[in-house]
């Protein structure tokens, strides 16, 4: 194994961890951004925003939930609080979706490591996400 993949793997398990810290029912996702000296800069979560009640009932209606939550990629950017430019992303359990991998870009973010999982749901979004980050030279690797 490469040294690179010993890291990427090290970081994944880490976004795992951080995923287990999510309220939501149905899909738990955490991300883990690193810098290009291999130090961890900052880790998010998905979930309702601070200060907003993540009660039971808004956590099991979909449409309300999708509504009030923040994505875990975009947690660790808002956490990060510093500049982002060649930084690398971890998720998991998926790759950033369309909007996600926008503000990744967007912030500097000039690699992406997650897993080759993919819900049906979000094939459109993460087709989206797949050429933008080819088209900005954003390296992907889905493990």
């Amino acid at each position: 194994m490469l040294n690179k993949d010993k890291w990427d793997l090290r970081y994944l398990e880490m976004a795992k961890l951080v995923s287990t810290w999510s309220k939501d029912p149905s899909t738990k996702c955490g991300a883990v951004i690193v810098d290009p000296n291999n130090h961890i800069v900052s880790v998010g979560f998905n979930g309702f925003p601070a200060y907003v009640d993540d009660k039971p009932e808004r956590l099991h209606d979909r449409e309300l939930k999708y509504a009030m939550t923040i994505h875990a990629e975009r947690n660790a950017m808002i956490f990060a609080n510093r500049n982002l430019y060649g930084c690398t992303m971890y998720t998991y359990p998926m790759q950033a979706c369309s909007e996600c991998a926008a503000m990744m870009i967007q912030s500097g973010i000039t690699r992406h490591v997650s897993f080759n999982k993919r819900p049906e749901r979000w094939n459109k979004s993460f087709q989206i996400a797949s050429d933008m980050f080819k088209e900005a030279f954003v390296e992907v690797k889905l493990y």
